[in-house]
């Protein structure tokens, strides 16, 4: 088992969340659209997801520095995000460190499409759950994040078995959050492998 890490948990608790009014406003029907994955998750109504995923420069930056130095990422190093969205992370990882090998790949089309320009010709379509098209031990670091929890218990075995079957290295984040009477509480499990 990994080591528990908190890289990203100070940029996700610094959006606010209100999640019993979500749960409390159709909450099937909205996660029906979310799961298609494409504009309404990535840039329509908050309801449906992130409620526009746009770059903001620096935002990741420290999530990028913190992976860099965790797992001492230099130039050369290669890196595989699984479930990369539209890549904002992997490009802040190019910023601070440019000789990384960067590639990442999701099931959004749109996602996909609306990458940041400089990172497209290293993302592609390709479903986590899905034996990766990479050799064994072919990354330096594989980094999952938020991707894993939309998966059955069944493909989960398989993506992380993937994961680190290609990679020397892994960071997984999953997210869950539970409910209480008085406050919201979200956790984020962040794991080095």
């Amino acid at each position: 088992m990994g080591i528990q890490q908190n890289i990203v948990t100070s940029l996700h608790l610094a959006t606010k969340r209100d999640y019993l009014a979500r749960m409390n406003d159709s909450k099937v029907e909205a996660m029906v659209k979310a799961k298609e994955y494409g504009f309404d998750y990535w840039d329509g109504d908050r309801r449906f997801g992130y409620g526009g995923y746009k770059f903001m420069p620096g935002r990741w930056a420290k999530a990028a520095q913190q992976l860099i130095e965790l797992y001492e990422l230099k130039a050369g190093s290669r890196v595989l995000d699984v479930g990369c969205g539209k890549g904002f992370l992997l490009f802040e990882m190019m910023l601070i460190e440019p000789g990384l090998e960067i590639h990442g790949f999701d099931i959004s089309d749109y996602g996909l499409a609306n990458s940041h320009p400089d990172l497209k010709a290293n993302l592609f379509k390709h479903r986590a759950q899905d034996p990766f098209p990479y050799p064994d031990k072919s990354f330096d670091l594989v980094i999952s994040l938020g991707t894993l929890h939309n998966l059955h218990l069944f493909e989960l075995e398989v993506a992380v078995a993937e994961i680190e079957r290609v990679g020397r290295q892994g960071y997984i984040m999953v997210e869950s959050f539970s409910l209480s009477l008085n406050n919201n509480i979200s956790l984020i499990i962040c794991i080095k492998i």
